[in-house]
């Protein structure tokens, strides 16, 4: 049976917090721990919040490219500019919307710049961990330290989709596991051989998590249970569409 259930009360995080013990600590502090195949599914704003990368505005000064943006988009010139320093291209700016690549290869709002539950200060921004692997690598790591348990780990960000409305959370970081189940060669219920199904279960993860996860409640991890997930130690570029398979840029 699947399911997936909140790790509630999380204290705000601060650099240099060990998010790994301090979800462990939660979990047991509900009546639970965790079991051998869990999957914890973490929002990317604590892990970017445990690793620093929280930016004031006060502090950026922004070129003339990011004013010509701001007063295109309408957005703050600072924030534009923080957008700027962490994209490698922009893809898109239409209507308000700016949609650039980031360094890691997501496409993405702002490149993933965000001012939401970034804390009690308001002229401050989060930035996407430098590498989210690396990130859920550590988590990983140290909630196996702790428990013993291999727990595999994704690291979330909500991004909008081309072609459909609404948000949903989206894989950016990944440990323990790999992020597709490549059904290729084998046979569907008619006995067909598949040709190019490759199911990304990393992004289906992590919509589902969210399901549990209130950004309002202080609910930035969920584990899921009762799922295998496909074995080995996979790269969260392995979910990112090489630009030359890309047929809409």
């Amino acid at each position: 049976m699947l399911t997936i259930f909140p790790v509630t009360r999380i204290p705000d995080v601060k650099k240099g917090d060990d998010l790994g013990k301090m979800i462990v600590n939660r979990i047991e502090d509900q009546g639970d721990e965790f079991e051998e195949g869990d999957i914890a599914v973490i929002s990317q704003k604590i892990v970017s919040k445990a690793e620093g990368r929280i930016l004031p505005l006060s502090k950026i000064t922004p070129s003339e490219f990011a004013e010509t943006i701001a007063n295109e988009t309408g957005k703050d010139p600072r924030q534009v500019e923080a957008v700027l320093r962490e994209s490698r291209k922009i893809i898109r700016m239409k209507s308000g919307h700016l949609i650039t690549e980031t360094s890691h290869g997501f496409i993405c709002a702002n490149a993933g710049v965000d001012q939401s539950n970034v804390g009690t200060t308001r002229d401050s921004v989060t930035l996407l961990p430098h590498d989210s692997d690396a990130s859920a690598d550590r988590i990983r790591k140290t909630i196996h330290q702790i428990t013993g348990r291999k727990v595999p780990v994704i690291i979330t960000d909500t991004f909008g989709r081309a072609w459909r409305m609404g948000q949903v959370n989206f894989a950016i970081g990944i440990s323990g596991m790999k992020p597709i189940h490549d059904y290729r060669g084998t046979k569907d219920m008619y006995r067909r051989t598949l040709q190019v199904t490759e199911i990304a279960v990393a992004d289906e993860l992590a919509s589902a998590a969210e399901l549990v996860m209130n950004k309002a409640d202080r609910v930035p991890v969920a584990i899921i249970r009762g799922y295998k997930a496909p074995k080995g130690q996979g790269r969260i570029k392995e979910l990112i569409r090489p630009e030359e398979f890309d047929l809409f840029r």
